[in-house]
């Protein structure tokens, strides 16, 4: 209980503090773009290793070595808590950005600092919108930024995963980059089982070898979501027996 109070206030009093720092990057960001990004991202990873820290999690990553290096990517991850993105904000490497639900537009502050390290927000029940929303995040990757997106497009109320919505895939096919698949264990037990309280517990989180759509098979390029579902499904299975 003591952890979760810290945590809410660490991560309050960080959104309310950094109002003045928002106003003070957005004009910088008028002059220097990618300087203002960079600052900014650079504070969410350090409140994100905050609050892990806060809340008593041991995280492990593995296989670091797979992210292709010089190429923007396409991250592909199963969906297990609302702590995913905090696990993954420390570790993700350079320019990257979330496609997240846009419930979270409604988040103040919390919202406003998403947007500004590069978070889309996808409306999945309006599908014009959420084609521009893809559309955005391929001229992101045609611009070196990384997409992470949970294809399953929720977290749904049990371990069991969704079923990968296929648009997802399509940033990876028109802006011709790699898609790496993420898995991630432990996260729903640290906090989605426990709501509102945090758990301390083990997180692991591993990446796949990439998958390059030019070199699958005409038949797993048709089938190219329930092709890396399967990946991340098997090696979730495996890696959810060792916590």
């Amino acid at each position: 209980m003591i952890r979760s109070f810290l945590a809410v206030l660490a991560a309050g009093l960080f959104l309310i503090l950094g109002i003045p720092v928002l106003f003070v990057e957005w004009i910088i960001g008028k002059f220097k773009p990618l300087g203002a990004e960079h600052t900014q991202l650079s504070l969410m990873r350090w409140i994100s290793r905050v609050l892990i820290k806060i809340c008593g999690v041991k995280l492990e990553v593995r296989g670091e070595e797979n992210v292709p290096t010089g190429t923007p990517v396409l991250y592909i991850g199963n969906h297990n808590s609302i702590f995913d993105c905090l696990c993954l904000y420390p570790i993700l490497r350079e320019r990257f950005g979330f496609i997240a639900k846009d419930s979270l537009k409604k988040v103040p502050l919390l919202s406003t600092w998403m947007a500004r390290t590069n978070t889309l927000y996808l409306n999945r029940k309006n599908p014009r919108e959420g084609m521009k929303v893809i559309l955005k995040a391929i001229d992101m990757a045609k611009d070196g930024i990384s997409i992470f997106i949970f294809p399953e497009g929720t977290r749904g109320d049990s371990e069991e995963m969704g079923e990968f919505k296929a648009g997802s895939f399509k940033i990876a096919a028109k802006a011709n980059i790699p898609i790496v698949p993420v898995i991630i264990s432990g996260t729903r037990n640290i906090l989605y089982n426990h709501i509102p309280i945090a758990k301390p517990g083990k997180v692991i989180i591993s990446f796949g070898n990439p998958i390059y759509i030019s070199s699958l098979s005409y038949e797993d390029k048709k089938r190219i979501a329930p092709y890396v579902q399967n990946i991340i499904a098997k090696a979730k299975e495996k890696q959810d027996k060792e916590l």
